[in-house]
């Protein structure tokens, strides 16, 4: 359940799995990690990313998994803790706290505004903001553990990563593969905060929102369109409209020929 990567690191796709390799498989299993020194697992942790065979995603998902196993039966407040202290150590370290929360229930469940601010200081890509809005602002969000104050303030931060983040974190309101019901309110109210906004991170961000909501709610975000069409970016009304027509953001143009 990667968020969509342009740029960067690569994220999108990474779905598949590589030969399991004992190099990195043996810091995981190398000891019951629930009742561990934190800083042990820090270090352990890190060791195990560093010998990833290659810094793409079948072989991290790889350390993921094994280390997800071994904090099955781990608290929140254990896990929680760990991943605000992985967090600034890297790009991997990041993305692995926000990965090792969406795939422990209770510590997905005691995500609370203090967690969420703490794990999404210094995002500065775009991999790693949206990994830290669907994966972790998002669903605190939908749970309705953190405010819509918070969403809304990051929309009028001057730090463009912030700006996305409040847009993408609508995305697991609506996805059903994320467990999102839907939430026209919600999403709309942070759109209509950044229709104006030029950044090029944002305006695709704008689109992915409305997309994501136009596959359970087409007439509000057709109306959207309608009303905010002199202030939207070319970009946002192409894609949407598009997404509203066919079901795809960008339809293979057929000749006339």
């Amino acid at each position: 359940m990667w968020p969509r990567q342009r740029r960067g690191p690569r994220i999108a796709g990474w779905f598949g799995f590589t030969s399991p390799e004992d190099s990195v498989l043996d810091f995981a299993h190398s000891r019951p990690h629930h009742n561990a020194d934190m800083k042990t697992l820090v270090v352990e942790i890190r060791r195990s990313l560093a010998a990833m065979p290659k810094k793409n995603a079948p072989s991290f998902r790889l350390v993921r998994r094994e280390w997800s196993k071994q904090l099955k039966h781990s608290s929140a407040t254990t896990v929680l803790t760990l991943a605000k202290q992985l967090v600034p150590l890297g790009f991997w370290e990041r993305i692995f706290s926000y990965e090792i929360i969406v795939h422990h229930q209770p510590s997905l469940e005691a995500l609370n505004q203090k967690y969420v601010a703490s794990l999404g200081r210094g995002i500065q890509s775009w991999g790693e903001v949206d990994c830290f809005a669907c994966y972790i602002a998002g669903p605190a969000w939908r749970q309705r553990n953190i405010s819509d104050q918070l969403v809304m303030s990051w929309a009028q931060s001057p730090n463009r990563w912030w700006r996305r983040a409040a847009l993408v974190s609508t995305v697991p309101l609506n996805n059903r593969a994320r467990g999102g019901q839907g939430d026209v309110h919600r999403t709309l109210k942070i759109c209509r905060m950044l229709i104006c906004d030029r950044d090029d991170m944002v305006i695709k961000a704008l689109s992915w929102a409305l997309r994501e909501l136009s596959k359970r709610y087409p007439v509000p975000v057709s109306s959207f369109l309608e009303q905010y069409d002199e202030q939207l970016a070319a970009r946002v009304k192409w894609e949407v409209t598009n997404k509203l027509r066919t079901g795809l953001k960008n339809p293979r143009r057929v000749s006339d020929s």
